[in-house]
């Protein structure tokens, strides 16, 4: 028996134990770093799987100690001290369907299940998670796999039902620094009346997720009950699914897939649709950006995308209306969270300053949603959304949610450190790198430091003179300030040539 100690490690998605090194059990059963290990509790029900690590420093943990990480110490109990036992967990089953496909076989159903399930159930290291999605990506999945992967993510957890025929979301694939339509979209589809509950995903490489931006403003960090209560009250609610134990694994597999910079069609697919799915959605519209640094860099990849989204939503009995945007640059001025909820306030509040790309794009989107509702004719959705965000309801229902969910409490909107990006030459800004302006943001500090991030002072088709500022970027610390500004002199993120650009590439299909 040993005693049980809290670490306090974040390791991110992943239960991992710390044993000394001169403990017994490490002497004479054969514990070895890196191996899983079971950890059961007297009256605590199953294992708890956690990831070994060996250490031989006593101030983390004595020789008679288990020592947990912060997740894995959430699973097994609430204080310290109490006795546990250890064993090796055995492999996991599922893992030769990982070897399968691995081999460029096909999986079926119940081998998607199962994998899914021991994911959820931590028997699978990142490693082992890393070869299952290296797997599925190299090899690719067929459509009908795609589907399997998409039930089993939605079937490991939990699964909303609102009680309405007609529940709406949206949602866009990424890529696009900037674009926070669906905070000015949701109010305006609750103001009309229509059902919009939706989660939202954090950041984990990009400068800014809309949960994020949302936490600027309010609370996003509700249980189930809370998230009824709120959407019984306002139609809507602008939540982080996280707390919400919704298709969970998916949290895990991107977790091991963003650093890797994986983002494989079938795994995309069924991230996003488990998500919604699992949320309880009738009715989904789909933003699919194409642009050379967004994620889709051509038509025909996107129409082939809109092609298995439909597909695989038609299988769930999933409404899909997907829109093919223009994502050649950032959508807005700011990126960063502080910022992108500024940009939304100026919208929300028909602003002289709101920018009107962000304006223009999610009252496109909202007219998509708004004609899910049968009362409202084919191509009159647009007129509707305009007419409810310049009377101001959108704005009385953003902040009818906020004070649902919980207000934040005002802070400043600029970091402390500021500098200033000036064009090089005379012309007109031809291209903007999104990449280059995510990182660039993320590198200042986005999202922790919510006050972070880039502020676009110029656009695509703007004039410039040599001199002009292009953008400006925000940090709260020295080290950052100095990243992200040296990665902006080292990195053009700016195209700027002789003649305008061409727009007859904006589109919104």
């Amino acid at each position: 028996m040993l005693k049980l100690k809290a670490v306090a490690i974040d390791t991110f998605k992943e239960n991992v134990a710390y044993l000394h090194r001169d403990c017994p059990l490490y002497r004479t059963e054969g514990f070895q770093a890196l191996m899983k290990i079971e950890i059961y509790i007297a009256g605590n029900g199953g294992p708890v799987l956690a990831v070994l690590n060996i250490v031989d420093d006593c101030t983390i943990v004595d020789i008679n100690e288990l020592g947990l990480s912060i997740q894995a110490f959430k699973q097994l109990v609430k204080e310290q001290g109490v006795d546990v036992r250890i064993a090796p967990a055995k492999p996991p089953i599922s893992l030769k369907a990982v070897h399968r496909k691995i081999a460029g076989e096909s999986l079926k159903k119940n081998e998607f299940h199962l994998i899914c399930q021991d994911i959820l159930e931590n028997r699978y290291s990142k490693m082992e998670i890393a070869a299952f999605l290296v797997a599925c990506s190299h090899n690719g999945l067929e459509r009908q796999e795609v589907f399997f992967l998409t039930k089993a993510m939605v079937d490991t957890g939990e699964v909303l039902n609102w009680g309405e025929n007609i529940v709406v979301d949206k949602h866009c694939i990424g890529g696009i620094p900037g674009n926070r339509t669906t905070m000015i979209v949701m109010p305006i589809v609750a103001a009309h009346g229509m059902l919009m509950p939706k989660t939202s995903s954090r950041a984990i490489t990009s400068p800014a997720g809309t949960a994020d931006t949302m936490e600027v403003l309010a609370n996003v960090e509700l249980s189930i009950e809370q998230m009824k209560k709120v959407v019984h009250q306002n139609r809507a609610m602008l939540t982080w699914g996280g707390t919400a134990r919704l298709a969970p694994v998916d949290d895990i597999l991107i977790s091991v897939e963003r650093p890797l910079s994986m983002d494989s069609t079938g795994q995309l697919v069924a991230s996003i649709l488990s998500k919604k799915i699992a949320a309880g959605s009738t009715h989904l519209l789909i933003d699919i950006p194409v642009g050379p640094s967004a994620k889709i860099h051509n038509n025909q990849a996107a129409l082939a995308l809109r092609k298995l989204f439909e597909y695989i939503g038609d299988l769930f009995g999933l409404h899909i209306d997907v829109v093919i945007s223009d994502g050649s640059q950032p959508i807005g001025n700011g990126v960063g969270p502080a910022l992108e909820a500024r940009d939304v306030q100026q919208v929300l509040t028909n602003h002289k300053n709101a920018p009107s790309d962000l304006r223009e794009k999610s009252l496109r989107l909202a007219g998509r949603i708004l004609e899910f509702d049968p009362d409202v004719r084919g191509g009159q959705g647009y007129n509707i959304a305009r007419d409810i965000l310049e009377s101001g309801r959108a704005f009385e229902k953003m902040q009818a949610i906020i004070l649902a969910q919980g207000a934040q409490p005002k802070k400043q909107v600029k970091a402390p450190l500021e500098y200033a990006m000036l064009a090089s030459k005379s012309g007109y800004v031809s291209a903007i790198n999104n990449l280059n302006i995510a990182h660039i943001a993320s590198l200042a500090g986005a999202p922790i430091e919510k006050n972070s991030g880039v502020d676009l002072i110029k656009k695509v088709a703007n004039k410039v003179k040599k001199g002009d500022t292009l953008f400006v970027i925000y940090a709260s610390f020295k080290s950052d300030f100095e990243f992200s500004t040296q990665f902006a002199h080292e990195n053009n993120a700016y195209v700027i040539a002789k003649n305008p650009p061409s727009t007859d590439d904006n589109y919104f299909i």
